[in-house]
């Protein structure tokens, strides 16, 4: 059996690896390229050095702003979301009646696609704002926080159910016996339970800080970065910078270059911190 896999082996592999290699490494690769070019087609590039790296911090601060503000965003994300996940999922893995109706519940928003998901959120927050003069484009305060709601109401469920999973794969009788040796509920949950679902910890703090970092449709619709571009995030001031400026499109290209490093090293750094957790458990 292990020879006749091995043998076939390339043969299964290699669509996969033709289209990973055309849809992912040759554009990426191209994209690195292109970020040291001054460029209006792939064919007229003309080689600048560095000096779209330079520019995409000097020549107005909207990368800078867009930055911070998504760094905020991600922070109070990836916080909330994680807990209220948790939470959710250590209530819906006791015996209540309905457990399995509002894990479908919670979960069905994840299915909705960004773009939707932002027009939905902008008439019901402007639907309230209106009644008072406002609306979610008067403040970047009020796109901020409409846009860490729609965050959380997409990604809670998703994430609840992992959280969910992990809880389930724990023995019970570690419970009952942790229940026996006079453990109350919060010793356990932090002696046990915490420590028991580190796997869904990781995997859930990636995708949420992955998903935080690079919110792009949602950002779109619900407020397109106004007002002022003060509630344009990175990947929002990456697509205007490349699209919406002659002569930018190399600059546009070595902001996106910056932004994959920065959420790459954080994801790696993430990962091996928590993971380092699931050892020690």
């Amino acid at each position: 059996m292990n020879r006749t896999v091995k043998r076939y082996f390339p043969i299964f592999v290699l669509p996969t690896l033709i289209a990973f290699i055309i849809a992912f490494a040759v554009p990426f690769v191209m994209g690195l390229v292109l970020s040291f070019t001054e460029f209006r087609t792939v064919t007229d590039a003309t080689f600048v050095g560095f000096s779209n790296y330079v520019r995409a911090f000097t020549d107005d601060k909207l990368f800078i702003n867009a930055m911070w503000f998504t760094v905020k965003f991600a922070v109070i994300s990836v916080i909330g979301i994680n807990v209220f996940a948790f939470l959710l999922a250590l209530l819906f893995t006791k015996e209540l009646p309905g457990t399995n109706f509002f894990r479908t519940v919670f979960f069905m928003p994840n299915l909705i696609g960004g773009i939707v998901l932002g027009y939905i959120w902008q008439v019901i927050i402007n639907g309230m704002l209106y009644k008072y003069g406002y609306s979610i484009t008067s403040s970047p305060t009020y796109g901020f926080w409409g846009l860490v709601i729609l965050m959380h109401w997409q990604m809670i469920g998703y994430m609840m159910i992992i959280y969910i999973a992990g809880i389930q794969n724990i023995p019970g009788d570690i419970i009952e016996a942790a229940k026996v040796d006079g453990a109350n509920s919060v010793t356990t949950l932090f002696r046990i339970i915490i420590p028991s679902v580190m796997p869904s910890v990781t995997i859930c703090l990636f995708l949420t800080i992955t998903n935080s970092f690079k919110l792009f449709d949602q950002n779109l619709a619900l407020t397109a970065g106004a007002p002022g571009d003060r509630t344009q995030m990175v990947a929002l001031d990456i697509y205007n910078t490349f699209y919406s400026r002659n002569g930018y499109e190399g600059v546009g290209q070595a902001k996106a270059v910056i932004f994959f490093i920065i959420v790459a090293v954080i994801a790696l750094l993430q990962l091996r911190l928590t993971r380092r957790k699931e050892v020690e458990s």
